[in-house]
């Protein structure tokens, strides 16, 4: 990578469940203003990785994020410089939509402060941004799966963090939504923000900018997602199963 500071760096990482090593990650870069799509079979680590990298998940090794060590950031200052969306988050469901997405921007206020008008702004934009802006006076629990993914969106995209991870982001998107969602995702590195995504959609893992492939809980390969030995260690570790090609300079993904 480049000679700038990493916007994510681990060294040595190992995370255990249940007494067996999930994660070993022996050195890994996040290359910063880039979208790093994390990709691997079912069981390889993933979701485990993404929330060692995010400080959610005990774990051995040291983890850095824009070149400081996880530790040391204060955790407010930290929270305004990594957003998080996870998988299956599931809040107070009479909670409403505008509440929800408002969450992310607790690391901007005063404690027990009321909103400023910065807050409302940014929620205000994030949910427009992410569709949701109309059914911000519904509670959490009368929305559907997909809509709920559109405001858990929001309110990462409140925070205005400098990196943002995201596991299974396009979880309950219809295809139009997810498109939209690769927009969002494209406007950020633009902006100068990291992200990075665990994805089951190879297809939209494609459009991205690196290809993190993660094997048995180890980095397999790490580069751009164009070059032939990255589409070669993706073939590698869905054992032969895919084939790619390249359609109106995109490249797709077709089973074997």
């Amino acid at each position: 990578m480049s000679a700038a500071v990493a916007a994510i760096s681990a060294r040595d990482v190992r995370v255990r469940l249940s007494g067996r090593e999930i994660v070993h990650v022996d050195a890994l870069d996040i290359v910063p203003a880039q979208w790093t799509a994390v990709v691997g079979p079912n069981g390889a680590g993933k979701t485990t990785l993404l929330k060692a990298l995010a400080h959610l998940l005990p774990h051995q090794g040291r983890v850095e994020l824009l070149g400081r060590d996880m530790r040391a950031w204060p955790l407010r200052e930290r929270a305004r410089q990594l957003a998080w969306m996870g998988q299956d988050e599931h809040g107070a469901q009479d909670l409403l939509a505008w509440d929800v997405a408002m969450l992310g921007r607790l690391p901007h206020r005063s404690w027990l402060g009321a909103p400023s008008a910065a807050d409302v702004a940014a929620v205000e934009a994030a949910m427009r941004r992410t569709q949701c802006w109309d059914w911000r006076t519904r509670p959490l629990g009368q929305l559907s799966g997909g809509e709920r993914q559109r405001v858990l969106l929001a309110r990462a995209l409140a925070v205005q963090s400098q990196v943002l991870l995201m596991d299974e982001p396009l979880a309950n998107l219809d295809a139009p939504h997810q498109a939209d969602w690769l927009l969002a995702v494209r406007e950020l590195v633009t902006a100068g923000k990291t992200v990075v995504s665990v994805l089951h959609e190879l297809g939209m893992a494609l459009h991205s900018d690196q290809l993190l492939v993660v094997r048995a809980g180890r980095v397999a390969h790490m580069g751009v997602t164009g070059n032939a030995a990255t589409h070669a260690a993706l073939r590698e570790v869905f054992e032969q199963r895919i084939s790619l090609h390249e359609v109106d300079s995109q490249w797709v993904v077709l089973p074997r």
